[in-house]
């Protein structure tokens, strides 16, 4: 059975279901079937972002309050999970918005930052924004590329056929975030300048 399938049959709840377990396939399929007006689209797009992030909350739910439980042990012991943890360190804000997009990264990070200092305060509300822009990026690109999809794929979606599409989706968010991050830093930089100016006039 076709992840198209699966969500023909069982609709939105397949949506949801499949956004927090298969991810970015079941959204962009959710996204096709919208294209074909199906589906509405503002309601894939709340599945997929409801699906991801309750998805996630329990993920963080499973490090912070379950870290001694035999099978987050075996998940803390995977190299991807070290990694999620240095990165938190280095960028917290950034990584809680971005896990999603980041390859091997999907399952271990919120269960990595669970286990970290981050508040459930503070995760939550970012965990709903970034599941929101990540729902959004990929039910568009179902919907904007529908016909290309369906086309390029015969009708049928899966998680092989989904990589480049996936990988286009995310250098495009990287290439725009990186402008935003640039940006910043030459606002910041006038800012400083602008500072240093004042004092020395004063």
């Amino acid at each position: 059975m076709t992840i198209n399938s699966l969500i023909a049959d069982y609709g939105l709840a397949a949506i949801f279901l499949g956004a927090g377990i298969e991810g970015e396939t079941c959204v962009v399929a959710g996204g096709v079937l919208a294209h074909r007006h199906l589906l509405p689209l503002w309601a894939v797009w709340l599945a997929a972002a409801s699906g991801s992030f309750v998805a996630d909350q329990l993920f963080f739910a499973s490090g912070r309050y379950f870290r001694d439980h035999p099978r987050v042990k075996r998940i803390a012991a995977k190299p991807g999970f070290a990694k999620a943890l240095v990165t938190l360190e280095r960028h917290p804000v950034l990584f809680v918005m971005g896990f999603r997009f980041l390859y091997g990264l999907r399952t271990v990070s919120p269960i990595a930052i669970g286990t970290s200092h981050i508040r459930t305060r503070t995760f939550m509300p970012l965990n709903a924004l970034a599941a929101a822009i990540w729902a959004a990026l990929f039910t568009g690109i179902g919907y904007g590329f529908g016909d290309g999809i369906e086309r390029l794929f015969g009708g049928v979606l899966s998680a092989d056929r989904l990589v480049p599409i996936a990988a286009v989706g995310l250098v495009a968010l990287i290439a725009i975030a990186q402008a935003v991050r640039w940006s910043h830093h030459r606002y910041a930089d006038r800012c400083e300048r602008t500072a240093s100016a004042v004092r020395q006039v004063s």
